[in-house]
Formats: structure tokens, sequence, C-alpha cells
């Protein structure tokens, strides 16, 4: 599963036509009542930026502001849902972000889910995205919300070098350099007394995660245990769960997106924005994986898993994005 094809749920839609898109929402969210059916199946099955385009024409056409008529007309996890699907990506992840920070408290899981897990191109546009709406660099808003060496592998991760974050081409392969940075990292650990944070932090935000998949190779083979079993010995809290999340999808990207959503659903409530955010952010991408994944570790399917834990047009929205009946 490491290298894996991308399997999304959620493509373009082939004889896409903005003009009746727009007109049918209009329709939908006229007069009485609202149509929320029709609204779900225009908008789960259309690709983000298609739905960009019907924002711009319901706006020329009517001279209205889509997502304040869908804010108006729709209420609860279902508004959730359409309003994140009609955001850029981008900008969807940098208020995620920026949600995750706000008030007081800091939701480190959701910073772990949303930081740990891209590659470079894919931190640098939400890195952008994030000065563009808060007139404030993450690198800050994040020091100033974290501590410690969590703060370090975080603000070293989206360190804005000529909006590039600091992690390696995907393409930059080198054997001789994993073996090093293998060993690196059982001198910085299981080879000495204490750990050198820092050392681990720069490795893991730094190399592509191709060049990790070989670092962790080589790792085993230095010294004789898994990178897993090492950093449950070496490092601990949100630290612990930062760098695991790397090396989680070093290894499988759809698998840890799987794990995430079950732990979402597991136990007593719902954590819905954990919910929400993964199956909109990932439909484009690779939700069919994820999907794959999830039966596979936990034996039943996440469509089944989702209409257990909602209702209503919440999970009919949610269901049509997952790629269910």
């Amino acid at each position: 599963m490491a290298n894996y094809k991308p399997v999304p749920t959620v493509t373009p839609s082939p004889n896409f036509n903005a003009a009746e898109d727009a007109t049918a929402l209009r329709t939908a969210m006229k007069g009485f009542g609202t149509d929320e059916q029709a609204i779900i199946d225009i908008l789960t099955a259309r690709s983000n930026g298609q739905r960009q385009e019907i924002a711009d024409y319901f706006t020329y056409e009517y001279g209205r502001n889509l997502i304040d008529d869908l804010k108006s007309e729709l209420g609860g996890k279902f508004e959730d849902v359409i309003l994140a699907l009609m955001k850029d990506p981008c900008e969807y992840m940098a208020k995620q972000l920026h949600k995750a920070m706000a008030g007081i408290g800091t939701e480190e899981e959701t910073l772990v889910e949303i930081l740990c897990s891209r590659d470079n191109e894919e931190i640098g546009a939400i890195v952008d995205a994030y000065e563009k709406l808060y007139n404030r660099p993450l690198a800050e808003h994040l020091c100033s919300e974290t501590s410690g060496h969590f703060r370090r592998l975080l603000t070293l991760i989206v360190t804005n070098y000529a909006k590039q974050g600091v992690r390696d081409a995907e393409s930059d392969v080198d054997p001789e350099r994993a073996r090093e940075a293998a060993e690196m990292l059982y001198d910085a650990g299981e080879g000495k007394l204490g750990t050198d944070e820092e050392v681990f932090n720069r490795i893991l935000a730094h190399d592509s995660f191709n060049q990790l998949r070989l670092v962790f190779e080589e790792y085993k083979s230095v010294s004789g245990r898994t990178i897993e079993q090492s950093l449950r010995d070496e490092v601990s809290g949100e630290l612990k769960d930062a760098m695991s999340a790397i090396v989680e999808c070093v290894q499988s990207t759809p698998a840890f997106f799987a794990k995430r959503l079950h732990k979402a659903m597991a136990g007593a409530g719902t954590d819905d924005q954990t919910l929400i955010r993964i199956i909109v952010s990932r439909a484009e991408i690779d939700l069919g994986n994820i999907k794959e994944e999830y039966e596979r570790i936990y034996d039943k399917t996440l469509e089944s898993a989702v209409k257990n834990e909602t209702s209503g047009d919440y999970k009919r929205a949610l269901v049509a994005l997952i790629g269910g009946p």
C-alpha cells in the first residue's frame, strides 16, 4: 500500500453545465421549503472546480451569493457538509487549522491530522491560503498555540521557503542518505541515554515520504526494530502522536485516514467535524482507497459505519460522497 494509486470517489461531472446546475439550485431554494435532495445530488457529484463555476454563474445570473443562500436554507451538520464542499480545498484546510487553534485550548489532533499527512506541495498551498485569510503566518500562530518539541516539528513542516514547505520533493530518493538518516535516528534514540528529539524532528519534517519509506526500512536493519517500536520508547505525548502520524502516512496514507475515521465514530458520540473534514477533503483524492482500507482493517464498510452514526440529509450527503447507493 506504500506507493498507492489514488482512487477518488468524486470526479468531475462529464456533462457539466454550470448554468443548468445554478438554475436547479436556485429552484431548490426558492419559495417555501427546500429541496435538500436536489442540493445533495448536484453538489456531491461535482468536482470542487465545478462547484466554484456554479457559484460564479449563480452570482452572475441571480446577483446572489450561493454560499449565503445555502447558509440561510440549510442547518446543522448537513449545512456543515455542504459549506465545506463549496470552499476552496486549501482555504477549507486553513480554516480548519485556524478553528483548531481558536479560543481556549488547542485541538492538537486536528493539527497533526492536517499537517503530518500532506506532502510539500499541499503544505505550501495551505500555508499560502492561511496567510491570505488571516494576514498572519501559519508558523507564527502554531508557535503561540503549541510548545516544546511538538511545536518545533509542526513549525519545521510549515516553514515557508520561497512558497515551499521544507519537506523534500517526492521524487528525491537517495538510498545512501536513507542509510545515514537511519543511523542518525538510531544514535539519537535507542543508541544513547535519553533522546535527541531535534534529530527526529529534522529528519521526519524534512525528508519526502518516499525518502522516509527508505529510511524506515534501513532503520530496521540498523536497529533490529521498527521505527514505530522506537518511537513508542523514545518520545511521548503530542510529539509521539505527530511522529507516529507521519510514519503511518509514509506507510499508508489511506490506512491513516481510515483509522482517524474509525476513531471519530467509535464510542459514545461522534466527532462530526473530523468525519466531515476527512470525507470532504479526501473525496477527490483517495477516499476510494480509504474505504478499502477501512473495510480491510475493521471488517465492515465505511458506508455502513457512517450510516450508523449519522441521520437525515447529513447522512445522505456523506453517503453520496463516499460513493454508496
